[in-house]
């Protein structure tokens, strides 16, 4: 048994390390070729790219942070009271620095990730893949750079589409609800939001947009020649992303604020 186990511990072992080398590789491969977004047919793929991940999912966004901001603002309210000042920094702290960057990451995952894992495994099934080598074209060129660029895009664009709803909806709710006026806690939200709080938020939403790209291409990637291999890439790229994700955005925070 204890050899088992030492065998699969192991095995566990390469395999991450076999996956950390993939990524790491795509990411490479993405610096250095990001030049050929000046090709117009790589720039029509990011075009479609960031219209599918951000554009199609700003309703959800918009849906989901007014949403998040209700319920956030009648807590805080529920064991603070009406302190404004009080109101904005923990309304801050909740959305811009941790719930912005995370939803964002987690809504494109569940639309985006599987998509382009499935996506990619379906061209390698049917040697569409092998189709574009024939015809002189590089698939990594063609198919990876502009997704990891769309995908990085829209995180970072819905990341702070999501902060600017969950605030605004936040802050209507108590307008109309608890009687609040609006522009005392708009004060207060001004007053506690600090310029690096920003950019630490930014820098998580291109963090996420890079690993969710790199991730979910790899997989997809992956697939042999099987089709019953493609929802099993999918799902590796859910989970493997959101992994990462909570592993980066730990890291992140911790550097950032502690």
């Amino acid at each position: 048994m204890a050899l088992v186990n030492t065998q699969n511990i192991g095995k566990g072992i390469l395999d991450v390390i076999s996956r950390s080398r993939g990524y790491c590789g795509i990411f490479k491969y993405f610096l250095r070729n990001i030049h050929v977004f000046r090709i117009a047919p790589i720039r029509l793929v990011l075009y479609k790219q960031v219209y599918f991940t951000g554009i199609e999912a700003l309703n959800k966004v918009a849906l989901i942070g007014m949403l998040i901001g209700i319920v956030i603002i009648t807590q805080i309210t529920n064991l603070v009271g009406l302190n404004a000042v009080l109101i904005g920094k923990i309304l801050i702290w909740t959305v811009v620095r941790e719930l912005g960057p995370l939803f964002a990451a987690i809504i494109i995952i569940a639309r985006s990730g599987t998509a382009i894992a499935s996506e990619l495994g379906s061209m390698k099934v049917n040697r569409e893949i092998e189709g574009l080598r024939i015809m002189g074209i590089d698939p990594m060129d063609y198919l990876i750079v502009p997704r990891v660029l769309g995908i990085t895009i829209s995180v970072f664009i819905l990341t702070f589409y999501f902060q600017i709803m969950a605030i605004a909806g936040a802050l209507a709710f108590t307008s109309i609800f608890i009687d609040v006026p609006f522009l005392q806690h708009l004060k207060s939200i001004f007053s506690a939001l600090s310029l690096f709080e920003v950019i630490v938020s930014l820098l998580k939403s291109l963090v996420f947009g890079l690993l969710i790209s790199i991730i979910s291409c790899y997989q997809g990637l992956g697939v042999k020649s099987s089709i019953t291999e493609i929802p099993q890439a999918a799902t590796r790229a859910v989970m493997q992303s959101l992994f990462f994700v909570f592993i980066f955005d730990g890291i992140i925070t911790f550097v950032a604020f502690v």
